[in-house]
């Protein structure tokens, strides 16, 4: 299937969504009512899984997705959408749900940096990002251990000199089969 296809299957769908009135259902304000943030994993598996593991409906909470579920920098934009979910949208507790079977769990940053350069990244473009205070094959590395990452992105936020000590941060693997939830800090 091509991209274009994709996009039009897409265009097809919502066009229909709208005209239907599908989106009744799902309506609701930017403020979460249940003053919760989750930040979790891109992992397709948890799209829909996941707010139904937790109960959570359209409305209920801020989630925040990444690659693994962590946080690489205290001024990256995972820490950002945070701070303002807490100081915009009164959140007053915060979710980190990493998961088993992660596809950043002992990650080999090599072989991604190979299929870049094939796709055409040049050394140039490694060259501008890479300085004393930026190491790319760093940043896309994984990490070998869900309930250590998951702890010690419960660390980068309670830590943070911008969240406030009244926010209550746990952090929670999540199993990406069952949904099962279990604490980890």
């Amino acid at each position: 299937m091509n991209m274009t296809h994709v996009f039009d299957e897409i265009l097809k769908h919502n066009e229909a969504f709208v005209a239907n009135k599908e989106y009744i259902p799902y309506q609701t304000d930017s403020n979460p009512n249940k003053k919760l943030a989750i930040l979790t994993c891109m992992d397709s598996r948890l799209t829909e899984l996941l707010p139904a593991a937790l109960g959570i409906k359209n409305g209920d909470a801020k989630i925040i997705k990444n690659a693994g579920g962590m946080i690489t920098s205290p001024v990256g934009s995972t820490i950002r959408s945070l701070v303002v979910s807490i100081y915009a949208f009164d959140i007053k507790q915060v979710m980190i749900i990493g998961h088993d079977h992660c596809g950043m769990s002992n990650v080999d940053n090599s072989p991604l940096i190979e299929t870049m350069k094939e796709r055409g990244i040049t050394k140039e473009a490694f060259e501008t990002f890479d300085s004393d205070d930026f190491d790319t094959a760093r940043w896309l590395e994984g990490f070998a251990n869900v309930e250590e990452s998951v702890a010690k992105t419960v660390a980068s936020v309670v830590n943070h000199p911008l969240i406030a000590k009244d926010v209550e941060v746990r952090g929670f693997v999540i199993n990406p089969s069952t949904g099962e939830l279990r604490p980890v800090c």
